[in-house]
């Protein structure tokens, strides 16, 4: 099916965000996509804060968003906006790196007084870079997100049935998205 790039926008090696997100891509892996995970954490700073366009790291990010079909995004919300880091990799990739790709946006914050960080600070962002579609963008309560000890993740009920939802239109989405592609 898709080659999906998940990426995390989280500057926490241990956050709800990163681990929601890989549990996702087993989601999306059963469904039967190839998922290609980037945690731009793992992007040295220099390269980010610097405006390196030539640093390896962003040459290879540069390259998973141009080989990738769709692209989750997913980003823990702080003041009121997506990360620091997550911004500063959209800002170093190239104008339309989005283009003719479907997008699911992501976002897990500690109060519904950041619900509509996804529509009005990621969304924009995405619209600019030329997303072909953006699907219906999920926002859940980081007392939402259980990580265990063993390293799984579970999502309270209420939360848990919207989050299936939505992945799954996203997969149902890829189908539809592959003749803009061809087109550009």
């Amino acid at each position: 099916m898709a080659i999906v790039l998940s990426v995390s926008g989280s500057p926490s090696v241990s956050s709800r965000t990163n681990r929601l997100l890989r549990h996702l891509d087993q989601r999306l892996v059963a469904q039967g996509h190839e998922v290609i995970a980037l945690d731009v954490r793992t992007i040295p700073a220099e390269a980010l804060l610097g405006a390196d366009f030539r640093h390896p790291a962003i040459v290879e990010a540069t390259e998973l968003f141009e080989r990738a079909d769709a692209v989750v995004v997913g980003t823990p919300v702080y003041k009121a906006s997506y990360s620091g880091v997550l911004k500063a990799l959209l800002d170093l990739l190239p104008q339309y790196a989005l283009t003719g790709k479907t997008v699911l946006p992501l976002a897990t914050g500690g109060s519904v007084a950041h619900v509509l960080a996804i529509d009005y600070a990621l969304r924009p962002v995405l619209t600019s870079m030329g997303a072909a579609h953006i699907v219906q963008g999920w926002f859940t309560l980081d007392k939402d997100i259980t990580l265990h000890e063993d390293g799984s993740l579970s999502v309270a009920p209420s939360a848990s049935e919207s989050l299936t939802q939505v992945v799954d239109q996203f997969s149902a989405a890829l189908g539809r998205t592959p003749l803009l592609a061809a087109a550009g």
